[in-house]
């Protein structure tokens, strides 16, 4: 268990036992609910002379037990309060319990539409009219239905305050429900993201390394007996081939721990490490030249590190796929906003020769992870045979976008 597990425990359980402490003090639904109808009683019973005792407690029942069902069926107990209330003005009895009008007309606004609300509120205010109109005193007439008209309105306006925050706090679950489904679907989709990535990467280093190191170690086991000085110094580079491999491999998988140190005491390959790569290619048969244009100094790490991939990528195609001989040119031109990449070799141009691009007979992953790296920075991967023979890639970063992604 964390510390703060261990320290929101003991609150969530006081928490708990506060909360079922309450539950056991408050009344049960029942007794609240006809708690008011046996306080109204017990005053009729106290107030009344015995020979109006049976109607003026018929009618308080009348007027306040519909109550118990006003969150259900506001309508229906408005109608059947407003009933009640007019028998008893007709029969001529006042009652304390008349205040279950404004009861009644609280549930309809806070329940039902605005224009049941308007209709309760008119009916109550008639009401309201008739009763000021039969037991106001000669001559004041005002205050009484001033003071009646105000609690009227306020009743409405507590209903319908009542129901606009019920709505509200409903809002604003159904945004919050949204919003976490929301983030579960961005972190699902952070995590797909992530591992397409490391899938790239891991590609990118095995692919290009195991090449060199088998091809190095073929040519050790060729020059064994008749230069030992040549396998010994390809064994050597197979080895110093398989650390690097090592060394990116910790690096690009680092990221994901804290506690990774290579990911800092190593930078990221980038424009500097391309002439390392083509030396590598060099010394594992396939003759690679590099030409690098303009300053490389505002180029971001990410972005080389995507030109340094796609460079590494389509060489390795070219060392697997072609034959001996083959020599491969790189070329690659940095602008303010710009860098354009241009790999070409003078392999076979044509999908016999077993590439990964448009048009081959057996798609790989490579040329469609060149293709991933590249759009992250607004740019498109042409590949494939060239005019006057050959096999080249080419394609342009934009810097000067915002929503680049790191490759």
């Amino acid at each position: 268990m964390t510390e703060a597990a261990a320290q929101s425990g003991p609150g969530r359980v006081v928490r708990a036992v506060g909360s079922t402490r309450l539950r056991g003090l408050r009344p049960p639904p029942a007794v609240r609910e006809s708690l008011p109808l046996a306080l109204l009683l017990l005053h009729v019973a106290a107030t009344r002379a015995p020979r109006e005792f049976p109607v003026a407690a018929a009618l308080t029942v009348a007027l306040a037990l519909p109550l118990v069902w006003r969150h259900r069926a506001p309508r229906a107990v408005f109608g059947a309060v407003a009933g009640a209330a007019f028998v008893q003005w007709l029969v001529g009895v006042q009652l304390p319990a008349d205040v279950c009008l404004l009861v009644a007309l609280h549930a309809v606004a806070a329940h039902a539409g605005r224009r049941d609300a308007l209709l309760a509120g008119a009916v109550v205010e008639g009401g309201a009219l008739l009763a000021c109109l039969r037991w106001a005193t000669e001559g004041a007439f005002l205050a009484p239905f001033v003071a009646l008209s105000a609690a009227v309105v306020a009743a409405a306006a507590l209903g319908a305050n009542a129901r606009t925050t019920r709505a509200y706090l409903a809002a604003l679950e159904d945004r919050a429900t949204h919003l976490e489904r929301q983030q579960d679907q961005q972190a699902r989709l952070a995590v797909a993201e992530e591992r397409t990535r490391i899938a790239r990467e891991v590609h990118d280093i095995v692919t290009h390394n195991l090449s060199v190191m088998v091809a190095l170690t073929d040519a050790a086991v060729h020059a064994q007996h008749r230069s030992p000085e040549r396998a010994t110094a390809a064994m050597v580079q197979a080895s110093e081939t398989g650390r690097q491999a090592l060394t990116d491999m910790r690096r690009s998988l680092g990221i994901l721990r804290t506690d990774e140190p290579d990911a800092q005491r190593h930078p990221l390959p980038g424009l500097a490490q391309l002439e390392a790569l083509a030396e590598r290619m060099r010394a594992a048969g396939l003759a690679t030249r590099v030409e690098l244009r303009g300053g490389h100094a505002h180029v971001p790490a990410t972005a080389q590190l995507t030109v340094y991939r796609l460079v590494q990528e389509a060489l390795t195609n070219t060392f697997k796929h072609s034959p001996a001989g083959t020599r491969a040119e790189v070329r690659v031109r940095c602008s303010a906003a710009t860098v354009t990449v241009d790999v070409t070799d003078s392999g076979p141009g044509t999908a016999s020769g077993g590439r990964t691009g448009a048009g081959a007979a057996a798609p790989g992953h490579g040329i469609p992870g060149m293709r991933e790296r590249c759009a992250a920075y607004g740019g498109t991967l042409r590949a494939g045979p060239l005019p006057g023979g050959g096999w080249g890639v080419h394609t342009r970063l934009l810097l000067d976008g915002d929503g680049a992604v790191p490759a």
